[in-house]
């Protein structure tokens, strides 16, 4: 059985600037069941992450202040979020989900988180939006348990994993593959173990012809035994920040590329939904959903 996990647990009262990228988590959930794509026998609200688990990735001293209301103004304008325990509980929350995900991914195929993708945290910082890596905190607890040995990590939000990247840039356990917008957040990028920066304005053909030729020939060099795939949406043509050309039909396409080849050499698979900011939600809404239903319908 699939499994979806939800953090609903913790909303965050937020001022307006800050409530439009934060809804569609609930949205998501809601019109997954709505329409049958879920039940209830399928979601799992996840408890919070234990620090010892996200001490592998991040720095104590950042965790601690974090816990204890001692980040800078600084690092809290770097996040970008008004900062309140409500926000670090939904944090260790979303990674205890990718966590759990990732784990029944290794027993069923595929778990996904309707949150979490948060790229852009560092192992000592947050920034865009990113408190915890979720994925980098996942993938560190599947080497420490001896649960993986070689981990790719596909991400394919339009903005860079930096995050990502940095932390794994001395451990060839993890392979790092971001494909981004050239001209897009971070302003500095890091260095992935794969990177392809893309122009403004790509559209379909040119971005779903690249997808399907890396994703099988990575796939091939990294051989690994766990993937863990950040799917953001907003590559889409409506997404506010993206400033590409893909169509809502073609990030589907993307997404069935990807979970089609796990699903095919049998490589279990943990989705969390990074990013998406179209002007009307129900556009970004719709998308992640899309991610959904195309994994039921592989794994159903």
């Amino acid at each position: 059985m699939i499994k979806v996990a939800y953090s609903d647990k913790f909303v965050l009262d937020l001022p307006e600037g800050h409530k439009f990228p934060m809804i569609k988590y609930e949205l998501i959930k809601e019109q997954l069941q709505y329409e049958g794509t879920i039940g209830t026998e399928n979601l799992f609200c996840p408890q919070i992450c234990e620090d010892e688990i996200v001490f592998l990735t991040h720095e104590k001293d950042y965790i601690q202040r974090l816990r204890s209301h001692q980040l800078s103004d600084m690092e809290i304008r770097k996040i970008g979020f008004p900062f309140s325990d409500t926000l670090v509980n939904r944090c260790f929350t979303s990674t205890q989900g990718t966590i759990s995900c990732a784990e029944f991914a290794l027993e069923h195929g595929i778990g996904l988180n309707t949150a979490g993708g948060t790229h852009h945290a560092f192992k000592e910082r947050g920034e865009g939006f990113c408190v915890i890596n979720d994925i980098a905190v996942a993938a560190n607890y599947l080497l420490q348990t001896g649960k993986a040995k070689k981990i790719l990590v596909i991400d394919l939000d339009v903005h860079q994993g930096n995050g990502t990247a940095r932390i794994f840039q001395n451990d060839s356990r993890v392979f790092t593959f971001s494909v981004h917008g050239a001209d897009n957040y971070p302003l500095k990028k890091e260095q992935s173990d794969l990177d392809i920066a893309l122009p403004n304005h790509i559209d379909d053909n040119t971005y779903l012809n690249l997808i399907k030729e890396q994703i099988p020939r990575l796939v091939n060099n990294v051989k690994p035994n766990f993937v863990f795939y950040q799917a953001g949406v907003d590559i889409l043509s409506t997404d506010t920040l993206g400033k590409l050309n893909v169509s809502k039909e073609g990030c589907k396409t993307r997404d069935e590329i990807v979970l089609e080849h796990c699903k095919t050499l049998n490589i279990p698979v943990a989705v969390s939904m990074g990013g998406g900011y179209s002007k009307h939600v129900r556009d970004t809404v719709d998308a992640h959903c899309n991610t959904f239903r195309v994994a039921f319908d592989l794994w159903g």
